[in-house]
Order: structure tokens, then sequence, then C-alpha cells
């Protein structure tokens, strides 16, 4: 029985092994959320995203000024997103001018303005009309955009994985009739046209069940055997993923990129949802991020990388209705780690081990 008032060198080596999950040199995107009372100011978070993590590019889901303003000079790219309710007007090329004056020209590119992202999950929550206006106010919006020089710049728009009609097996997938040439062949058209990704958010949090927890979670399980095409999947991210990508083949777009907006999986939620746990968020978010990182693509996409922001960087006490919903955060409003997947860097490692030991004192 080791009775040292020290840690001892097993303790040691389990403390940092939390901290090397994957490694530090990963870098990530993260979903920038303010639905909170107790949020740090943009200013802190900057510092914070630049000193001391891995995170190299936020999306945030307004065009929030003070944030804009607080990431320039640090070299994270920032996607910012047009609100549903505007889509609309942008396709009044006057309009968009104006909107890219007041949201984008004063802060580019002192802050490294990354994506326009025009709505959000637009084709699943509707109404008509701002389907129907959503690729005509991509092409205005990107107009608007070059005519200020802004090139650089890329339109697109985040889809939640309801565009699916099926996506089991991936051979089978294809997008909803009527959405697939209705919109997303035109928008898959102008991503094309402008080298941007096709945004989407595959959750696998929203398909678990306990007979497939492995499956979600990157663990070891039996897989699924899409028998069209001899692949066995030993994860819910690749399959999703390799099902919007036939989707797009569909379409005859197999080679645009693609972009994953949003994934992440909560560490608290309401207690029937026993596997929102910090356990389980911790195995999610290491396996993606070991995915994303590996280059490795996915079975029908190999040797692709793919930009990914996790969702979402804080614990939002706002959200709702759910638990669930207030719990999907890396980190607490004081920035300290929810669970740890080595998204800081390798000097904080250092920092929280001396730390530690103090308490031993």
């Amino acid at each position: 029985m080791n009775t040292s008032k020290h840690p001892s060198l097993h303790t040691i080596v389990l403390f940092l092994n939390l901290f090397l999950i994957v490694p530090l040199t990963t870098s990530i995107g993260v979903n920038y959320g303010t639905l909170g009372d107790n949020l740090p100011p943009p200013s802190d978070v900057a510092h914070f995203l630049k000193t001391r993590t891995t995170i190299d590019r936020i999306r945030i889901f307004d065009v929030n000024t003070d944030i804009i303003k607080a990431f320039a000079d640090t070299n994270i790219l920032v996607s910012v997103t047009v609100p549903n309710g505007d889509i609309p007007s942008l396709t009044d090329a006057r309009n968009a001018r104006r909107w890219v004056d007041t949201n984008i020209k004063p802060f580019y590119p002192a802050t490294k303005i990354h994506y326009i992202c025009v709505g959000t999950e637009v084709l699943h929550w509707g109404p008509q009309n701002l389907v129907d206006n959503l690729v005509p106010a991509m092409k205005v919006l990107h107009s608007a955009l070059v005519k200020e020089g802004f090139d650089e710049i890329k339109i697109s728009s985040p889809h939640s994985l309801g565009i699916l009609l099926s996506s089991d097996p991936p051979s089978n997938a294809s997008f909803r009739p009527g959405w697939d040439v209705g919109s997303l062949g035109p928008m898959l058209e102008f991503l094309k046209e402008t080298k941007a990704g096709f945004m989407v958010n595959p959750y696998t949090y929203f398909g678990y069940s306990p007979a497939n927890a492995n499956f979600c979670l990157f663990k070891p399980n039996p897989g699924l055997f899409d028998k069209a095409t001899g692949i066995t999947y030993t994860n819910q991210f690749d399959q999703l993923m390799d099902a919007v990508h036939v989707s797009m083949k569909k379409l005859g777009y197999p080679d645009v990129e693609i972009v994953v907006a949003e994934t992440g999986w909560p560490s608290g939620g309401d207690p029937a949802n026993v596997h929102a746990n910090p356990t389980n968020a911790a195995a999610y978010i290491s396996g993606l991020m070991k995915k994303v990182s590996s280059g490795n693509g996915t079975p029908l996409m190999p040797g692709r990388k793919f930009e990914t922001y996790i969702f979402a960087l804080f614990n939002e006490n706002l959200k709702g209705p759910s638990l669930d919903e207030k719990n999907f955060g890396l980190f607490r409003p004081d920035f300290s780690p929810v669970y740890n997947v080595g998204i800081m860097h390798a000097s904080q490692v250092i920092f929280l081990w001396f730390d530690y030991i103090e308490t031993f004192r």
C-alpha cells in the first residue's frame, strides 16, 4: 500500500494519459454558441483558444460583431451565419452588398472569415419560403463578396441528416425526393463552381441504442455489413458520411468536399438518456478526432480529410428544452474541461500536472 502523500508514478501516468488520448498536434474546429448567462467575454475566449488549445477554427451562429472583432489577429478561422429569417432579403443584390458592407468588410481580413453559412438546417426546418430562397441567396451573396474582392470567403449552408431518405446501408442512400433536384442539386452545382464544401451535421448520438452503443462511439463492434459493396462499417460516423457521399454521387457531385459543420455528444442529459455522460462524450470526441485527423477518410472516400467542427465549445445553460442540449460543451464557462481528449496544448498539460501536484503539498 502506498502511504506517501505524493502522487505515485502510476497516478502520474494515468493523469497524463487523460490528456494524451489523441496527438496534441491535432487541430479541430468548434461551434461557439452563446446561449448562456454565465459565459466568458469573447476576448477571453479568443485568447484561451489561441494560447491553450489546438482549436484553429470556430463557427458562430450569427454575425456577433463582438466575437468577430475578438478573433482579429488570432489566426483562427471564423465562420459566421446568416440567420434563417434574413435569407429571403439576401436574394436582392443591393441587400446582399449592404450585408457584406455591414458584417464582413469592417472586420476582414484582420479576422480570418472563412465561411458564411447561409442559414442553419433550412431544409429540415423550413418554411418553404426559406427553402425556395436558400440557393438564390447563396449565389447573390457570393456575387457581393466577389465584387468586394473577398474571393477567399466561401459560402455554404449546413444541413441536418434529415436530408437523407435513408442511410442504412450507405449504398442505398439518397436525398429526399423534392429536396434532391429542387434544392440540393443546384446547391451542389454552386458549391462545385465556387470550390466550397457541402456542410452536414452527422450526430451519431441521435442514432444511439443500447444494441449499437459501440458502433456509435468508435469502440470495437461487429460492424454493419453493406452487401452491395462488400464493406463492413465499424463506426456510424463512416456510415453516415458515406451515405451523404452516395447521395451526392447519385446527383452527379461525388467530388464536392464534405464539411462536418456539427457533431458532438452530450456529457449529461435527461434521466432517460443515460448514454449522455462524460465517458461516452470523451469516447466519441476522441474517436472523432482520431478519425478526421488520420487522413484515412471513409470506405467510400479513402484518403479524405474532413474539415470538422465539434458541437460545442461551452455548456450553455440557456439551451433546451432538454438537459442534453445544455451539456454538449467541451468546456465549462470557467474554461475547465468537461472531459479531456487532447485538445489542450502540451504546455497546458504540464501546468495542469503541476497544479495537481500542488494539491498534495
